[in-house]
């Protein structure tokens, strides 16, 4: 089989239910920026111990589902409460070890580090691209799934706090 098709030389390209779309709709915007993160995921797994593998991939699958949801694959359960509720327990859970914040955190400090605030900046991007496509559609999947997201980008951040405390790495404080 080829990788190339050409069916989407002309700038539309097919939805998983098979309606041709133009390439500036707002559900490619979305699961292409899905796609985008899930690839800067990939890297800060590479750039992480085993602790973090499990999450990491579990959070690369659901990149996936919320894509073919967004790509208007049958189904309706990609992302559900469930797993809006499991990003809000790993938070949770990282934050009891973590210090209080006292001031805002600038991006950096280490590889991994700065690519969770990559992450996280990329997911608050994903985010806003999906609120359009849920004020257009009004689907509950779509809404618990933005719910997800949201999370996801507070995930990024406390991952982010708790990966310099382990690498004993001082975070960067905003100075105006």
């Amino acid at each position: 089989m080829k990788i190339y098709t050409k069916t989407g030389d002309g700038g539309l390209t097919s939805l998983a239910n098979g309606e041709r779309v133009k390439k500036t709709d707002a559900r490619l915007e979305c699961y292409g920026t899905a796609d985008e993160l899930n690839s800067w995921v990939g890297l800060l797994r590479a750039r992480t111990d085993n602790a973090y593998q499990e999450q990491l991939g579990e959070i690369q699958n659901k990149l996936f589902n919320l894509g073919a949801l967004l790509a208007e694959a049958e189904g309706d359960d990609w992302i559900t409460r469930d797993d809006v509720s499991r990003i809000e327990e790993w938070i949770d859970q990282i934050q009891a070890v973590l210090e209080p914040m006292r001031a805002f955190i600038l991006p950096g400090g280490s590889e991994a580090v700065s690519t969770c605030h990559l992450c996280r900046t990329v997911t608050r991007r994903l985010e806003r691209l999906m609120v359009a496509v849920y004020e257009n559609e009004q689907r509950e999947s779509i809404a618990t799934s933005l719910q997800w997201v949201n999370r996801l980008s507070d995930f990024w951040f406390v991952l982010a706090r708790k990966i310099a405390h382990e690498q004993k790495i001082s975070i960067f404080l905003w100075k105006k």
